[in-house]
């Protein structure tokens, strides 16, 4: 059994994606308790929030009051304050150990017909939830980033999740304003199974002189019509991000995805992309 009725979506994790997921439940009228273990992470959640909201409404693109949807917003550093949540969505750091320790403790705060979501990008939902005494409750629920502009959401489905909970993680996205697809629970799921080889392949094409980082962007807009090529793309999430989804994928289904050796480079110098202001190219 799931709940019919949800009004209150928790969310675990501040950070560009846990902060990205409250904005945008905030913004559909959902009430949301946004966690993290650290009160420096949630303010710079919200800082985030605050910033993505002041650039929409700049855009017209933002229908509520920036100061509606942040009230609507609640953080904590207490996991029990999830308690009262008829949904909950990990966004933590993509470490297996890590994700079954929160699921673990989710399981113990919330009611047993409460849904809990990962936004894992990589790892499988099975593994996630092998560890619980109610696995089938346990689903995927993987967005894009940035989330308050990216359309589509992965709904992945775990050995043991049950229909009805995979019915709700499509009805919940669908009413966030978001386009679905559903993915079995094989490693990387659909877009990143793809995504991550694409942009390896041109991060390896730029170490081996094939063109310039500019001349291989250009190349992949220009020629297949996407609105960033694989460096670009790859500065935007985050070096470190893609190196840790390729190894994954590396890990699993072999030297295909053996992470190109120009990416551990620059996530072993610490240039992670728009993040720390230089990745490929250089941010202000």
């Amino acid at each position: 059994m799931v709940r019919d009725q949800i009004d209150r979506i928790g969310v675990v994790g501040a950070g560009t994606m846990g902060s990205g997921i409250a904005q945008v439940a905030a913004t559909n009228g959902y009430d949301v308790v946004l966690r993290d273990v650290e009160p420096e992470f949630l303010e710079n959640g919200f800082e985030t929030i605050d910033h993505s909201l002041e650039r929409l409404e700049n855009r017209d693109a933002l229908e509520a009051e920036p100061e509606t949807v942040r009230g609507r917003i609640e953080g904590t550093t207490t996991l029990e304050d999830l308690a009262e949540c008829d949904l909950v969505v990990e966004a933590a750091l993509e470490e297996l150990a890590v994700k079954r320790e929160i699921f673990a403790d989710l399981e113990r705060v919330c009611a047993d017909d409460v849904v809990l979501a990962t936004n894992t990008s990589t790892l499988s939902i099975t593994s996630i939830a092998s560890n619980l005494e109610h696995p089938e409750r346990v689903v995927g629920l993987h967005f894009m980033n940035p989330v308050p502009i990216m359309e589509g959401v992965e709904v992945v489905v775990g050995e043991l999740t049950a229909e009805a909970v995979v019915d709700l993680a499509h009805e919940l996205a669908m009413d966030l304003g978001k386009t679905t697809w559903e993915a079995d629970d094989k490693p990387g799921f659909v877009a990143n199974r793809i995504l991550m080889p694409w942009i390896n392949e041109g991060i390896r094409a730029y170490d081996e002189g094939v063109a310039s980082k500019e001349d291989i962007d250009a190349g992949m807009e220009l020629g297949t019509n996407v609105p960033m090529g694989p460096l670009t793309l790859a500065d935007h999430i985050g070096l470190d991000i893609c190196l840790h989804a390729t190894e994954t994928l590396h890990e699993e289904l072999g030297d295909r995805y053996k992470p190109a050796y120009l990416l551990k480079r620059k996530v072993e110098a610490g240039t992670l992309g728009k993040k720390t202001g230089s990745g490929f190219y250089e941010y202000d």
